[in-house]
């Protein structure tokens, strides 16, 4: 017998023992197990939200967070930056332009299983309604709003208005559907159930909140199976803990603070022209602007390119004291632009007996602000006028300077006599309009009233097509440009962004994110 052939079977025992231990090895591991889950992103926002209350929602924080858990009836979408539907899937309007019918979606239920109806939609109305909410005060009456089946509502406005469904989508934060049985005040920690793409999870007012997949959402399954966020009091923080990698997206920033991600190629940057806009108030109603020519003069002294190119490297568009942005189709270049003019602004003062105006200027510690009104402080010393800056937190600054609680009637009227509010976008100017600008509305901090204006604002609402709007929106210039309520330098571009080892994240100019497609690219 050759050495080959007696070595044979030796060769064959070790083959099968080898391959019998691999075998006893794969069944000891049992099936393959699932990948890992895929990483939340990681996101940073400003602060921690100050009341989480769906009703009462101001501040960014608060509608980023009640938008991820809460559907809206109308929802941006993401390629145009226009509304599209959602919880409702169609509207139609009368003929006599104040009556719409929405057909809702069918099969969608709350997070905790409970079914979501018109009934839902109705009780949300009503305590919209109830509230004053910024959108649709003098818009939808009390009882305006009817169930006509389980999925069907119809909503009969107090006069015609072609920009209804934009006052109950994104671009009116308050807007989101709770269910019937929720009690008006309770905010969204206490009872999470919504019909968004996510579910709270953890909720820490000091550090953060996170969220995990709602996996009955009727938009479908989200890629990522959670989102992080981790509040901050400034952006110049948030950059850091970028550029560190605690961070994977930034959902606001300001082009001073932010510089380095403008110019970072691993970051997908959002920088969108928005009618984003800081609003000078000013007291109408009694105290040192009371007099228009005062008012005036102040706006005189803003040297707004000058402005916008120290604050924002260019990436704004020039205001003119008034809402109406230019990127709106119904702006009216027509209207004159106010320029600085520090010879005019003497003129007024003098005109109104006034001399060594002095004022203290208020602003809240947010992205620009606070360099703002240190640059309107500089500016308006050409004409004379001293203002005295006093920048504090947010965390006390909308309800002690902007819109203090008391006295309640008319709203605000406990505000400063002057001084910086930000406004989000919004896709068309109702909000701006209805709240800050008509008389006793919500958020008017100038305690603006005229009746020119009102019926204005009025002859927009109703107003069907371009042409028309645009005949209103005309007078609205001129008349907020006359009355100088506010003072309205710049509208500015939106920034947001995140790493590019995530895709599908977008953001809108009211601060609010959206991460239902967005996915892990590596």
């Amino acid at each position: 017998m050759s050495a080959s052939r007696r070595l044979l079977p030796a060769v064959i025992v070790v083959l099968l023992l080898v391959a019998g231990v691999v075998f006893l090895r794969n069944r000891s591991a049992g099936p393959t197990p699932p990948p890992p889950p895929a990483r939340p992103i990681v996101a940073a926002i400003r602060a921690e939200p100050r009341s989480f209350n769906r009703l009462a929602v101001g501040d960014r924080s608060t509608m980023l967070l009640s938008l991820l858990l809460h559907a809206r009836l109308v929802q941006l979408n993401q390629r145009t930056q226009d509304i599209e539907p959602a919880l409702a899937t169609k509207w139609t309007l009368d003929p006599d332009g104040r009556t719409y019918t929405l057909e809702l979606r069918k099969g969608v239920a709350f997070s905790d299983g409970t079914p979501f109806t018109a009934d839902d939609v109705v009780a949300t109305m009503e305590r919209l309604v109830a509230a004053g909410n910024s959108g649709l005060k003098g818009v939808l009456p009390a009882g305006g709003a009817k169930a006509t089946d389980a999925n069907t509502v119809t909503m009969t406005l107090a006069s015609p208005n072609g920009n209804f469904p934009y006052l109950v989508s994104v671009f009116n934060a308050q807007t989101v559907i709770t269910p019937k049985a929720y009690a008006a005040g309770t905010t969204l920690d206490k009872v999470p159930a919504g019909t968004g793409a996510w579910k709270l999870k953890t909720y820490n007012t000091q550090t953060g909140a996170s969220f995990e997949r709602n996996p009955d959402w009727w938009g479908g399954t989200t890629p990522l199976d959670g989102i992080e966020f981790t509040f901050f009091d400034a952006t110049g923080p948030m950059v850091t803990a970028y550029q560190g990698q605690q961070v994977d997206a930034i959902v606001q920033f300001d082009v001073l603070s932010g510089k380095s991600l403008i110019d970072d190629a691993n970051f997908n940057l959002i920088a969108a022209p928005a009618a984003l806009h800081r609003q000078i108030w000013m007291r109408c109603d009694k105290g040192q602007f009371a007099d228009k020519r005062v008012r005036q003069a102040l706006a005189y002294t803003f040297d707004r390119p000058a402005l916008i190119q120290q604050l924002f490297q260019g990436k704004a568009q020039l205001g003119n004291d008034h809402v109406i942005w230019e990127g709106y189709p119904y702006f009216d270049s027509s209207v004159p632009q106010r320029t600085v003019d520090t010879a005019k602004a003497k003129q007024l003062l003098s005109d109104a007996g006034v001399s060594n105006l002095t004022a203290t200027l208020h602003a809240g510690q947010l992205l620009e602000i606070p360099d703002l009104a240190t640059l309107l402080k500089s500016q308006a010393a050409a004409a004379g006028i001293t203002l005295n800056v006093a920048v504090e937190s947010l965390q006390t600054y909308y309800g002690a300077q902007w819109c203090p609680a008391k006295p309640a009637d008319p709203p605000c009227s406990g505000a400063a006599e002057l001084g910086i509010v930000d406004y989000g976008h919004r896709g068309t100017p109702d909000v701006y309009l209805n709240a800050a600008l008509k008389s006793k509305g919500i958020w008017n901090s100038s305690q603006y009233s005229s009746p020119d204006f009102d019926n204005a604002f009025l002859s927009f609402q109703k107003a069907v097509g371009v042409d028309a709007q645009k005949a209103a929106c005309k007078q609205i210039e001129t008349i907020l440009l006359e009355d100088t309520p506010i003072g309205l330098p710049y509208f500015y571009n939106y920034l947001a962004g995140s790493s590019k080892t995530f895709s599908g994240f977008y953001a809108s100019g009211l601060g609010q994110a959206f991460f239902s497609s967005t996915s892990k690219t590596a």
